[in-house]
């Protein structure tokens, strides 16, 4: 499977999957920490890509979401954005309310990774 492949698969078979560096355990970015911080606020369950373990990833991902920076957060299929647009969501509110209507809203929150 190509590159281009795996990400389409990752994106379409996760509800909520979130291309980081690092793991949310151990975020390798400041950016990435904060998104994964603010999704363990929400008790959101999701998937996760570490990009730094997958070069090629990284380096396609940006060309197919035509979003140039890391993290990058979907939800259904659906790039919501990075560190600034998440946090600004989360802020107002509205970011409860996407994942709530999502379905991705846990007891308790749950972060995967994504093998594809």
């Amino acid at each position: 499977m190509d590159t281009l492949a795996r990400i389409q698969s990752q994106i379409k078979n996760h509800d909520l999957l979130l291309y980081m560096k690092g793991t949310p355990q151990f975020p390798q970015c400041g950016f990435s920490g904060q998104v994964a911080h603010i999704l363990k606020l929400c008790k959101a369950k999701y998937a996760y890509v570490n990009i730094l373990e997958n070069p090629d990833i990284r380096q396609t991902l940006p060309r197919y979401a035509n979003w140039p920076t890391f993290p990058q957060l979907y939800l259904k299929g659906e790039l919501i954005g990075g560190c600034d647009i998440v946090t600004e969501l989360y802020e107002s509110g509205e970011l409860q309310k996407q994942l709530s209507e999502g379905g991705v809203i846990a007891q308790e929150m749950e972060a995967i990774a994504a093998q594809e």
